[in-house]
């Protein structure tokens, strides 16, 4: 059963997509996230540009000492030390109770629902580096050319 389990694992298909800004923006507010805990929908476009580069498949290693201590998975960027399980972070919390893998296929709707999730701690828009780095600026017209 055990055998039968990791092979249909193996076998899994994860299906990459790199989206356009606007079919993003549409998507995400079909998902509820313009104006979800006070962010705009173009805080949230932002932070995707910045986090993924509006990419599913991102997975980028965080460091501490020289060791791999954490990743951070698909467009938004999800931390497996909080918010995911990857089976390779010590102590994963894993508050959105989801496989990070889950997090790097074309259907981001579990990746919307954690987002909102890490959205609602305390450090809100801030627990992600892009968006601060990016983001805290006027947007009103980051989605002027989406037609929504």
């Amino acid at each position: 059963m055990k055998t039968l389990f990791l092979l249909s694992a193996l076998l899994t298909v994860v299906s990459p997509r790199t989206y356009r800004k606007c079919e993003l923006a549409r998507e995400l507010r079909g998902y509820g996230l313009g104006g979800y805990h006070g962010y705009s929908l173009e805080d949230w476009v932002c932070l995707v540009e910045n986090e993924s580069s509006y990419r599913t498949f991102i997975v980028n290693a965080n460091e501490d000492s020289g060791t791999i201590a954490s990743r951070d998975y698909g467009l938004f960027q999800i931390n497996s030390k909080w918010w995911c399980e990857d089976g390779q972070t010590s102590n994963s919390h894993n508050v959105c109770r989801i496989q990070c893998s889950d997090l790097l296929d074309d259907d981001i709707r579990d990746d919307a629902v954690c987002a909102k999730r890490v959205v609602r701690n305390p450090r809100r828009m801030k627990a992600w580096r892009g968006w601060v780095r990016g983001c805290q600026r006027d947007l009103r017209n980051f989605l002027s050319e989406c037609d929504l």
